[in-house]
């Protein structure tokens, strides 16, 4: 099993930066793409972000594109989402998960809330 656990949501008015990171704990050793997803109140969860196992390639929502980031240190079992100029549609509870059963996103991490305002 892979636990995962979100942490650096907060406020933050638009134009800002935010650095999300996620702590993986349990199977680590295995190989797995990593992902940030997204779900505002009333919307559909949505993709964000993800990145292969070793890093060396990683890819975005267009929203996105140019302004937020993500990497991973297996070493640290960690992955990150830095999120710079923010805007107020990014507002949502940010999840991270791990492709741990083949193409399927299967395990997630409880969420961490980012609030943007104007």
């Amino acid at each position: 099993q892979v636990q995962l656990v979100e942490s650096g949501g907060g406020l933050v008015q638009a134009g800002g930066s935010l650095r999300l990171s996620c702590a993986a704990s349990g199977r680590t050793f295995s190989s797995y793409a990593m992902g940030w997803f997204r779900q505002a109140p009333g919307k559909e969860r949505e993709f964000v972000a993800g990145i292969s196992w070793h890093g060396g390639n990683s890819w975005y929502s267009d929203s996105v594109k140019g302004r937020f980031t993500i990497s991973r240190d297996n070493a640290k079992n960690t992955v990150t989402l830095q999120m710079n100029s923010l805007k107020p549609e990014d507002m949502a509870v940010y999840y991270c998960a791990a492709r741990t059963d083949g193409s399927k996103w299967a395990s997630w991490g409880q969420g961490t809330q980012v609030t943007v305002s104007s």
